[in-house]
């Protein structure tokens, strides 16, 4: 493996550099660009973040795309373009698992090759190795979702766009905060899952079914919080979750299968000019680093425990204690109520499971002067 950057590079216009170069990864020579902020001065670690292209595409082309470099020079991080394998045709795609094309069909090591990337880029720049950031769109964007669950210990936060995941086993080390770009008018990936109207052919996750494994795993209290729902966009949040970690989706009623508030690309769909994918992002990505940081106890403190559920998991019969619980209620992954129940002060509750379908649900118990908490019980 060669490194990037030799000394002579180095001394070049820092406001001015952009590196094109490559490595050797399983045989392949992979290429990439490096973009620095002026602000790079060789001895300050800066964040990363990872670009990758959609299929058809290559580090050039979303660079122009996105505009992301002009958002890497105003806010002080570093950007790097790397190129998918190019098919004998010189179409370029990356291996998401179930998309796309001639990189999925070879089974190219494109987890492989990112890894030995960060190796590459961390030993010839100064790169803080706790702010590393992977986005990408489409063909790109399911390639982020792909190493929020292969390197999940060396990635902080994802901001797939216009993307959803397709890869059947995602058992992430650590849990990822994720900023989904999408639109309802996106009809190569449709936001409710199946199969788009592009080239490739592949079936797509539903969007909230995305979300919701992830949060999931970041073990998130509150599931599908819409925030925002009128004429322009939903936001979606997922919240409360382990580490301060949250997962959040945008869907806006214009653009389509684009990179929102970037350049159009002649042949995919206008961009939305509602939202800036790259504010966005980078707004959500400041706040995540690879340390995590456990949200603050709770100010007002409940009698402990505040409520109890036996037997934990159930196919059946559950009891939960709670003398100050006066409300209650039972959510589904969704975040949709499907138990609903006003306990009387200083009794056992006890509720009937049976009939809900297996999986993870929240408990969600309110006391009398307002405060609520939540636990999980899993419906064997």
């Amino acid at each position: 493996m060669r490194y990037i950057l030799s000394t002579a590079v180095a001394l070049l216009s820092i406001s001015a550099l952009a590196q094109t170069d490559s490595i050797t990864v399983g045989a392949l020579q992979r290429t990439y660009t490096v973009r620095l902020p002026s602000v790079y001065d060789g001895s300050t670690a800066l964040p990363l973040v990872i670009a990758m292209h959609g299929g058809f595409g290559s580090g050039t082309q979303l660079e122009n795309q996105s505009q992301l470099s002009a958002t890497a020079e105003q806010e002080g991080f570093i950007v790097v373009y790397p190129d998918g394998v190019p098919s004998p045709l010189g179409i370029r795609t990356w291996n998401a698992g179930g998309c796309c094309g001639y990189a999925m069909n070879n089974t190219i090591d494109d987890v492989g090759f990112i890894s030995a990337l960060l190796d590459t880029l961390f030993s010839a720049l100064a790169i803080d190795t706790l702010r590393v950031y992977a986005t990408g769109m489409s063909n790109g964007g399911f390639m982020s979702y792909r190493l929020a669950c292969e390197l999940s210990e060396r990635i902080a936060a994802i901001a797939p766009v216009s993307a959803s995941m397709t890869i059947d086993v995602c058992d992430p080390v650590r849990a990822m905060p994720v900023i989904a770009l999408h639109s309802f008018l996106d009809t190569s990936v449709p936001y409710l899952g199946g199969i788009g109207d592009g080239v490739s052919g592949h079936y797509n996750s539903p969007m909230d079914s995305v979300q919701t494994a992830f949060a999931l795993r970041a073990n998130c209290i509150i599931l599908n919080d819409t925030i925002v729902d009128d004429a322009e966009m939903t936001v979606i949040r997922w919240h409360d979750c382990d580490c301060g970690h949250e997962v959040i989706t945008y869907m806006t009623q214009d653009g389509g299968h684009s990179w929102p508030g970037g350049n159009g690309t002649g042949i995919g769909d206008p961009p939305s000019t509602v939202i800036s994918a790259n504010e966005l992002m980078w707004d959500f990505f400041q706040q995540y680093t690879l340390d995590c940081l456990p949200m603050s106890a709770p100010t007002t403190a409940w009698a402990s425990p505040p409520f109890s559920i036996h037997p934990n998991p159930a196919s059946g019969i559950i009891r939960i204690n709670g003398a100050q619980v006066a409300h209650l209620s039972v959510q589904d992954a969704s975040g949709r109520e499907v138990v609903q129940r006003m306990p009387a002060n200083g009794s056992t509750i006890i509720l009937d499971v049976a009939d809900l379908v297996p999986g993870i649900y929240v408990v969600r118990a309110t006391a009398a002067d307002g405060e609520v908490r939540a636990a999980r019980f899993v419906r064997e």
